[in-house]
């Protein structure tokens, strides 16, 4: 059985389109042994809760630093994968070196455009909009030492509109997004995802 974490900081819709591929059969041989919060009452927990599954919260106020720590000390052993879900605090230290290549991550553009630090939520919206593009999208990456800055693993386009507003494009994003991440967790859980250096293949 493949097992995964997944770390969230608020509503877990991105949570829930994983919950629902494992449920539906869409990802197989998988188990969601728990989800993590950095923020006391996210509503992420409870959904959570409503599937059974485990949950902690690490609020990053209160374990501040600590944070990675906390969840190395949680995790160390017990999980092939770590999703990333909408995750607020920066991984770092012996959690990113222990589980190397273990780490993914799901963010609302098309990187390198619009991500790193203090890019998230409807910042990366404001900022595609401001600067004019006319395609944004979203990104599963694998996670390193950098923000926003590992391996590229999948990558989905989507069209900017004339009168987009960044709420607007936020929730079409948010579509392709419930889409592109449990596909990821799929495609790594059977083993299909090769990575060399900055360049990752998908096996058939």
């Amino acid at each position: 059985m493949f097992k995964i974490a997944v770390l969230i900081s608020g509503g877990g819709t991105d949570l829930q389109s994983i919950i629902d591929a494992v449920e539906n059969k869409e990802i197989t041989n998988t188990e969601i042994v728990a989800v993590i919060s950095d923020k006391k009452g996210a509503y992420g927990i409870e959904r959570a809760e409503k599937h059974g599954i485990k949950t902690y919260v690490f609020d990053r106020k209160e374990y501040k630093g600590t944070v990675s720590d906390e969840v190395l000390n949680l995790l160390r052993g017990k999980v092939d994968l770590i999703v990333l879900a909408g995750f607020l605090s920066i991984l770092k230290g012996d959690l990113i070196h222990e589980f190397n290549g273990k780490i993914i991550n799901i963010h609302p553009s098309l990187i390198p455009s619009f991500c790193g630090n203090g890019m998230y939520g409807l910042k990366v919206h404001e900022k595609a909009l401001e600067y004019g593009v006319k395609i944004s999208g979203c990104t599963v990456h694998f996670v390193d030492e950098g923000t926003d800055t590992g391996a590229i693993i999948l990558q989905k386009a989507v069209e900017v509109l004339d009168d987009d507003t960044a709420e607007a494009l936020q929730k079409r994003i948010l579509v392709e997004e419930h889409k592109l991440l449990p596909m990821a967790v799929k495609l790594l859980s059977e083993g299909k995802v090769m990575k060399e250096g900055r360049h990752v293949k998908i096996t058939k």
